[in-house]
Parts: C-alpha cells; sequence; structure tokens
C-alpha cells in the first residue's frame, strides 16, 4: 500500500465519469420517452434532480459496498477510513457532498493533497476517509 498521487486521482476520476456518463444517458431515455422524442428540457428541476441521483447512488454505492469504483479498481485506489477499515454509508455520503465542495472553488480541494503532510484532500479530511494504492 502506498500513498496516492494527484495524477492517479485524476486518472481515476476521469475514468469514473465516462462511466456515470453513460449511465446518465441511459437515466435520460425515460425524459425522451416521456416528450416522445423531443429534446429534454435540461432545466427541469425532476431531470437535475434524477442526474444527481445517479452520481450519488453510483459513487456511494460503489464506496460503501467495495471501496472502489470501476475507475478506482482499475488505478488500484481503494476508498478507506483513515484507520484502514471499509467505509459506512455515512462517511461515503459526507465524502460525496465534501467532493462536491472540493471541486467548487476551482478544484482546490483536490490541489490541497499537494500540501497536505498526509496526502489527503479536503474532502478526505472531512469525511474521515483516504485514498490508498493497491499496486497489482
Amino acid at each position: 500500500m502506498s500513498n496516492v498521487t494527484l495524477k492517479r486521482r485524476l486518472a481515476s476520476i476521469i475514468y469514473d465519469s465516462l462511466l456515470i456518463l453513460s449511465v446518465m444517458i441511459i437515466g435520460t431515455l425515460p425524459f425522451i420517452a416521456i416528450r416522445y422524442g423531443d429534446a429534454v428540457e435540461t432545466n427541469s428541476n425532476y431531470y437535475q434532480l434524477t442526474l444527481f441521483i445517479i452520481i450519488y447512488f453510483f459513487l456511494v454505492g460503489f464506496w460503501s459496498i467495495s471501496g472502489r469504483t470501476l475507475g478506482m479498481q482499475s488505478w488500484g485506489l481503494r476508498l478507506e477510513t483513515l484507520e484502514g477499515n471499509k467505509p459506512n454509508i455515512i462517511q461515503c455520503t459526507i465524502r460525496f457532498f465534501a467532493g462536491i465542495f472540493s471541486l467548487l472553488p476551482f478544484g482546490l480541494g483536490f490541489w490541497w493533497q499537494l500540501l497536505d503532510k498526509n496526502n489527503l484532500s479536503w474532502h478526505d479530511r472531512i469525511s474521515g476517509t483516504k485514498l490508498s494504492h493497491y499496486p497489482r
């Protein structure tokens, strides 16, 4: 087990973003069907809430069940508590919302990892979790 570099973390995020995008496309299909093939109103609160819920369940579901998303698995990463245990659903939910907070100021919460003595981002610290790298 070793520290996770920002590069490895971002590569995992890009991989997972592509997977989430494909699930969001599937989640959009009912909205297209309701409108009989017309364009989806992207400013609809129901549509935006649906996409938000898809992202939440994708990330929190994978984190709380196996400690890793598919992107994290590809890059040898695992989400753990600071003690090295599997995080619970509350910690994963806190991490999800703290991750949004980390992204808002130009991703400063992620860049913080470069300055942190323990290599932790804002959402790692807020949720009491960390990413660990387990090389193959």
